[in-house]
Protein backbone atom coordinates (compact mmCIF):
# COMPACT_ATOMS: atom_id res chain seq x y z
CA UNK A 1 0.00 0.00 0.00
CA UNK A 2 0.77 3.31 -0.65
CA UNK A 3 -0.08 6.57 1.36
CA UNK A 4 0.40 9.64 0.18
CA UNK A 5 -0.32 12.18 2.75
CA UNK A 6 -2.62 15.52 2.08
CA UNK A 7 -0.31 18.43 1.10
CA UNK A 8 2.19 16.15 0.15
CA UNK A 9 2.76 16.08 -3.11
CA UNK A 10 3.58 19.71 -4.72
CA UNK A 11 0.73 21.90 -6.79
CA UNK A 12 1.47 22.70 -10.62
CA UNK A 13 0.32 25.35 -12.94
CA UNK A 14 -2.14 24.27 -15.31
CA UNK A 15 0.29 24.63 -18.43
CA UNK A 16 -1.07 27.50 -21.00
CA UNK A 17 -0.93 25.52 -24.04
CA UNK A 18 -4.18 23.60 -22.34
CA UNK A 19 -5.54 26.44 -20.19
CA UNK A 20 -7.06 30.12 -20.13
CA UNK A 21 -6.42 31.66 -17.32
CA UNK A 22 -5.42 30.67 -13.66
CA UNK A 23 -5.95 27.09 -12.94
CA UNK A 24 -3.92 24.77 -9.96
CA UNK A 25 -3.90 21.27 -10.29
CA UNK A 26 -3.17 19.40 -7.75
CA UNK A 27 -2.66 15.37 -7.98
CA UNK A 28 -3.90 13.15 -6.18
CA UNK A 29 -3.18 9.85 -7.71
CA UNK A 30 -1.60 7.99 -10.38
CA UNK A 31 -0.44 5.31 -9.39
CA UNK A 32 1.71 2.51 -11.78
CA UNK A 33 0.75 0.20 -14.21
CA UNK A 34 -1.21 -2.10 -14.90
CA UNK A 35 -3.22 0.48 -13.33
CA UNK A 36 -4.66 3.30 -15.74
CA UNK A 37 -6.76 5.49 -13.80
CA UNK A 38 -5.61 8.64 -12.32
CA UNK A 39 -6.94 11.90 -10.42
CA UNK A 40 -6.25 15.38 -9.74
CA UNK A 41 -7.97 18.46 -7.67
CA UNK A 42 -8.06 21.14 -10.13
CA UNK A 43 -8.66 25.00 -8.96
CA UNK A 44 -9.81 27.52 -12.09
CA UNK A 45 -10.19 30.90 -11.02
CA UNK A 46 -13.30 33.27 -12.04
CA UNK A 47 -12.55 33.06 -15.78
CA UNK A 48 -9.97 30.26 -16.46
CA UNK A 49 -11.13 27.07 -18.17
CA UNK A 50 -9.55 24.22 -20.01
CA UNK A 51 -8.55 23.90 -23.92
CA UNK A 52 -11.21 21.62 -25.99
CA UNK A 53 -10.28 17.93 -25.04
CA UNK A 54 -11.34 14.35 -25.68
CA UNK A 55 -10.61 11.65 -23.57
CA UNK A 56 -10.08 8.13 -24.62
CA UNK A 57 -12.07 6.52 -22.02
CA UNK A 58 -14.00 8.79 -20.56
CA UNK A 59 -13.71 11.48 -17.75
CA UNK A 60 -15.53 11.95 -14.59
CA UNK A 61 -15.60 15.11 -12.61
CA UNK A 62 -16.71 15.46 -9.11
CA UNK A 63 -16.98 19.42 -8.92
CA UNK A 64 -16.26 19.76 -4.66
CA UNK A 65 -16.36 23.98 -4.54
CA UNK A 66 -17.50 27.32 -6.09
CA UNK A 67 -19.35 26.98 -9.83
CA UNK A 68 -18.24 26.57 -13.01
CA UNK A 69 -19.38 25.58 -16.61
CA UNK A 70 -19.12 22.72 -19.15
CA UNK A 71 -20.02 22.14 -22.41
CA UNK A 72 -19.85 19.65 -24.96
CA UNK A 73 -19.69 19.62 -28.60
CA UNK A 74 -22.83 21.14 -30.27
CA UNK A 75 -24.36 21.35 -27.19
CA UNK A 76 -25.22 24.16 -24.92
CA UNK A 77 -23.07 25.42 -22.37
CA UNK A 78 -23.80 23.90 -18.58
CA UNK A 79 -23.83 25.53 -15.36
CA UNK A 80 -22.10 22.83 -12.57
CA UNK A 81 -22.24 23.30 -8.68
CA UNK A 82 -20.48 21.62 -6.13
CA UNK A 83 -21.81 18.11 -5.36
CA UNK A 84 -22.41 17.56 -9.16
CA UNK A 85 -20.95 14.73 -11.27
CA UNK A 86 -20.33 14.79 -14.92
CA UNK A 87 -19.72 12.31 -17.12
CA UNK A 88 -18.08 13.13 -20.55
CA UNK A 89 -17.64 9.98 -22.86
CA UNK A 90 -14.93 8.26 -24.44
CA UNK A 91 -13.70 10.68 -27.35
CA UNK A 92 -16.39 13.22 -26.62
CA UNK A 93 -14.95 16.44 -27.25
CA UNK A 94 -15.83 18.95 -24.15
CA UNK A 95 -14.41 21.56 -22.05
CA UNK A 96 -14.87 23.08 -18.39
CA UNK A 97 -14.05 25.59 -15.95
CA UNK A 98 -14.89 28.64 -13.55
CA UNK A 99 -18.00 30.86 -14.66
CA UNK A 100 -16.43 34.28 -15.70
CA UNK A 101 -17.08 35.65 -12.03
CA UNK A 102 -17.26 32.49 -9.34
CA UNK A 103 -13.82 30.21 -9.29
CA UNK A 104 -14.75 26.28 -9.38
CA UNK A 105 -12.78 23.23 -8.14
CA UNK A 106 -13.27 19.52 -9.18
CA UNK A 107 -11.85 16.45 -8.76
CA UNK A 108 -11.12 14.85 -12.55
CA UNK A 109 -10.59 10.98 -13.06
CA UNK A 110 -10.08 9.18 -16.22
CA UNK A 111 -8.27 6.30 -17.15
CA UNK A 112 -5.58 6.00 -19.34
CA UNK A 113 -5.44 3.93 -22.99
CA UNK A 114 -1.80 2.99 -24.63
CA UNK A 115 -0.46 5.71 -21.42
CA UNK A 116 -2.53 8.49 -22.90
CA UNK A 117 -5.19 10.05 -20.96
CA UNK A 118 -6.65 13.23 -22.64
CA UNK A 119 -6.25 14.68 -25.92
CA UNK A 120 -5.81 18.47 -26.23
CA UNK A 121 -7.61 20.23 -29.26
CA UNK A 122 -7.88 24.15 -29.69
CA UNK A 123 -8.22 26.59 -27.43
CA UNK A 124 -11.85 27.79 -26.38
CA UNK A 125 -12.75 31.27 -27.57
CA UNK A 126 -13.83 34.24 -25.21
CA UNK A 127 -17.41 33.89 -27.46
CA UNK A 128 -17.49 29.79 -27.07
CA UNK A 129 -16.89 30.10 -23.05
CA UNK A 130 -19.27 33.43 -22.38
CA UNK A 131 -22.44 31.23 -24.79
CA UNK A 132 -22.34 34.15 -26.88
CA UNK A 133 -20.59 32.73 -29.83
CA UNK A 134 -20.86 29.53 -32.26
CA UNK A 135 -19.86 25.91 -30.64
CA UNK A 136 -17.64 24.13 -32.67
Amino acid sequence: MELKRAGSQPSIKGPDEWFTGTVRIDPLNAPPPPARVSCASVTFEPGARTAWHTHPLGQTLLVTAGCGWTQCDAEPRAEIRAGDVIWCPPGHKHWHGATSTTAMTHIAIQEALDGKNVNWLEKVTDDQYLGTGEQT
